[in-house]
Order: C-alpha cells, then sequence, then structure tokens
C-alpha cells in the first residue's frame, strides 16, 4: 500500500526506477476472452499495459458480458440419435443441441416425445 501524499512526478520517478512503464492503451473497441464455455466480452473498457522487469501484463477496466459457446454437434452423434429414437437427422440435431450434446438426454427426449 503506498501512502497517500506520494504526488504524481515522485510516482513516475520512483516506477521508472523500479524499470515500471504504465501505458493506456488507446481506442478499445472490444475485447474478447475465449473460454471452452464460452466467451467473455467487454465491449467497453479501459485497457492498460503495465511492462515491468520485461514482462507486460494488461489490466482490463470494464464490464463483461458472458456469452456461452455453441455446441457442436458430431455427424455421427446425430445419425446415432436418429436411429435411436426412430426420428429425422434434423429432429436429432435439435434434441442434441437443446440438450448440449447429450446423447442419452436427447435419446430420451425424443423417444418420450413419440408416445
Amino acid at each position: 500500500m503506498l501512502p497517500g501524499n506520494i504526488n504524481p512526478k515522485q510516482m513516475k520517478a520512483m516506477m521508472k526506477k523500479l524499470g515500471m512503464s504504465v501505458e493506456p492503451i488507446e481506442d478499445v473497441q472490444q475485447i474478447v476472452i475465449r473460454t471452452p464455455k464460452g466467451n467473455y466480452i467487454f465491449d467497453a473498457a479501459e485497457v492498460t499495459a503495465m511492462t515491468m522487469q520485461g514482462v507486460t501484463t494488461y489490466q482490463i477496466v470494464g464490464q463483461p458480458r458472458f456469452e456461452e459457446a455453441a455446441v457442436e454437434i458430431p455427424k455421427e452423434d446425430v445419425t446415432m440419435v436418429a436411429a435411436q429414437a426412430n426420428v429425422s437427422d434434423d429432429a436429432a440435431k435439435a434434441a442434441l443441441m437443446a440438450t448440449k450434446g447429450d446423447i442419452a438426454e436427447a435419446i430420451m427426449r425424443l423417444s418420450q416425445g413419440q408416445k
């Protein structure tokens, strides 16, 4: 924790002595952090790059929104669900999308819907 009575010039001089540099990144339009479960999207963010001892770190200040990743359904899963539930490939794919790729749950849903 830094004392509150350090003026900005002293702070800059101290950072320079330590080999630190802090630079804002201007005109940032969007930042996307991709994860297997989805993406964190910052539409309006302030970004600062800090370099110390040859390593640059980035600080993001803003409010992200989360978008879930789209589920990729393999063709063989669609074919298997369609055959097991005795439905069309389109119906099987829709059921797999609704269950986020869970084959057993998709077959159960389709089988229960036929009764």
